[in-house]
């Protein structure tokens, strides 16, 4: 039994592999002559080999560089000398106007204004004692009772202690005020950004104590060069990069120019005006950027991705349909610090392009654009 099955499968396979002889050789018959086609691999290209246009803003202008500072910021210094008796803010620490921020011993200025009150006192006594000798001086004259110089006595009797009076005043409206310097006030609201002293240093007169900054709005002083300030003026915005912020871009507008370039460098000052509601820019960093004496809307390329032959119109690479296309297209503004262009003519917005070694691809090669996942893989 076993034998005849085998003989049954040996005789169904050599039927079919006659078939299959057969129709091979008809085909071969069929297509003698013609060459086998086959399908070119598409080419693999990865991510950072594409780019895609966007529209966006461009901008032209003037570079600009220079040094970010807090528009608003006031240093105490310390108009009596003595000693630190405390202090109540560390650097960081947010205060509001007139807040103590520290102490100065006040020994030696409260006496002076205990004994500047008391002169006060004995002075507004002698007064109203002269005051009442003249008013009785006066009745007197009337009444024929004394000479006249005897008024003259008593009227420069109560002059005199009115001025004392006046002046003894005017010393404790002083020594008030000598006192209240002891008492350390923030000059704003903002944060401290120094405090140099602790308590128990002694300090004199002029040494500066706090100094406290509003982060709400920044300053960036900058300079542009000397032949090209006929492109800046006041309110012109500012684009500008922060050091401490890769990748993020800030924005101001001219507030002042400064009237007289340097010799030296051949740049001319500007200041900029930076709002900082969110407290992101701190002072003493380093920007760079450009006063936007031109600004389009238009779509926007990497300059890198646009081809300029010399002889004929400037080209992109563009993928359509998975394949190379060789476009061309009209070159606008340019943003020489982003080093993005303005395409007038040639590409919408979401166009897919090549960049870098891409570029070299040949029209109408099959494309394959390798996604992140698996260019990380």
């Amino acid at each position: 039994m076993r034998n005849a099955s085998l003989n049954s499968a040996v005789v169904v396979a050599a039927v079919v592999g006659a078939s299959a002889l057969v129709l091979a050789l008809g085909g071969c018959r069929q297509g003698q002559g013609a060459a086998p086609v086959t399908a070119a691999a598409p080419v693999t290209v990865g991510p950072e080999n594409i780019v895609v246009a966007q529209a966006g803003l461009v901008h032209t202008g003037p570079s600009l560089s220079g040094n970010l500072r807090a528009e608003r910021q006031g240093t105490v210094r310390a108009e009596v000398g003595g000693s630190i008796l405390a202090t109540y803010a560390e650097k960081g620490q947010s205060v509001r106007e007139g807040q103590v921020l520290a102490r100065i011993d006040d020994t030696a200025l409260r006496d002076q204004y205990l004994s500047a009150r008391s002169a006060v006192t004995t002075a507004e006594a002698a007064a109203a004692v002269a005051r009442r000798n003249l008013e009785r001086a006066q009745r007197l004259v009337q009444a024929g009772a004394i000479a006249d110089r005897d008024l003259e006595t008593a009227q420069l009797g109560a002059s005199s202690a009115e001025s004392q009076l006046s002046d003894a005043r005017a010393r404790m409206v002083l020594a008030d005020k000598q006192l209240q310097k002891t008492e350390i006030r923030a000059p704003l609201t903002g944060v401290v950004s120094d405090r140099p002293v602790s308590a128990g240093d002694v300090v004199q007169p002029g040494m500066a104590l706090l100094t406290v900054v509003d982060p709400r709005s920044m300053r960036l002083d900058a300079a542009v060069p000397a032949d090209q300030l006929a492109s800046v003026h006041v309110n012109a915005p500012v684009f500008f990069t922060v050091n401490g912020y890769p990748g993020r871009s800030f924005q101001g507008r001219i507030e002042r120019i400064n009237p007289t370039a340097d010799p030296a460098t051949g740049q001319v000052a500007v200041y900029v005006s930076v709002p900082n509601a969110s407290g992101a820019l701190v002072g003493g960093l380093y920007a760079q950027g450009r006063v936007a004496s031109e600004t389009r809307q238009g779509i926007i390329v990497p300059a890198a991705a646009v081809t300029d032959n010399g002889s004929g119109p400037m080209t992109v690479m563009r993928i359509r349909g998975g394949r190379v296309q060789s476009v061309p297209v009209q070159v606008g503004l340019r943003d020489e610090q982003a080093e993005t262009v303005e395409l007038t003519a040639g590409l919408v917005p979401g166009d897919t392009l090549l960049v870098g070694t891409a570029q070299g691809i040949s029209p109408g090669t099959q494309i394959r654009v390798q996604a992140v996942t698996e260019a990380v893989r």
